[in-house]
């Protein structure tokens, strides 16, 4: 369904960020499928004492986030039509860009807990960090970046995936929003693809942060 120049974009993208992250692909199968789908399983080694997990993020530590939100919308405007040139080559550049901090930070001991920012937005991920850590957490929601103010024009536009609604639905049974404004709990919710990480550092780590576990 897909011409034979669009494939190999997408095989040579690839190849280029597993080299970036110092990965070999060894293997792989096809499928016959109406839409393009393409992804990679990792196989490596760590040493425990390197590892993080979300589930040490201790009362008092602050919340980092390493990319800003709204891929989700984002890229739900270029399927509808309503995305601008230049926020979806801005949302291309984002996803573009490998979470390469999380291994470099491990490295030097700076972070306590850490998850990834995708599929469940960052409430999700989030809550889930809360439940393994036995913590809560407050977020100031002015603090946390969106890519663009354009994305709170799509948003007014209704332009959310389905994967965020279902997130925001979920989210609104453990969250107490505080009259928060309903296009930033979608913000918050919003289901992301290649999204950023987010990190629990404590306070002697971070002397700075908008957001903390309690």
């Amino acid at each position: 369904m897909l011409p034979t120049k669009t494939i190999a974009a997408i095989l040579r993208g690839g190849l280029e960020k597993a080299r970036e992250v110092g990965c070999v692909i060894v293997g792989g199968h096809t499928i016959r499928n109406p839409e393009p789908i393409y992804g990679l399983a990792v196989t490596g080694l760590v040493s425990p004492r390197m590892m993080l997990t979300n589930a040490r993020a201790k009362p008092g530590d602050y919340l980092v986030l390493t990319k800003p939100l709204g891929t989700g919308i984002i890229t739900t405007g270029i399927k509808r039509g309503l995305t601008s040139r230049a926020l979806a080559k801005t949302a291309i550049r984002l996803m573009s860009k490998v979470n390469t901090v999380g291994a470099e930070l491990a490295e030097q001991r700076l972070v306590r807990a850490a998850t990834d920012v995708t599929g469940f937005g960052l409430l999700g991920h989030l809550a889930s960090m809360c439940r393994a850590s036995g913590v809560s957490a407050e977020v100031n929601a002015a603090e946390v970046p969106a890519i663009a103010d354009e994305v709170f024009g799509l948003i007014a536009k209704d332009c959310v995936p389905g994967g965020t609604e279902q997130n925001l639905k979920t989210a609104s049974a453990i969250t107490n929003w505080n009259r928060l404004p309903r296009s930033q709990r979608i913000l918050l919710t919003d289901a992301q693809t290649s999204g950023g990480l987010l990190l629990a550092v404590s306070p002697g780590k971070l002397a700075t942060g908008a957001s903390s576990a309690e």
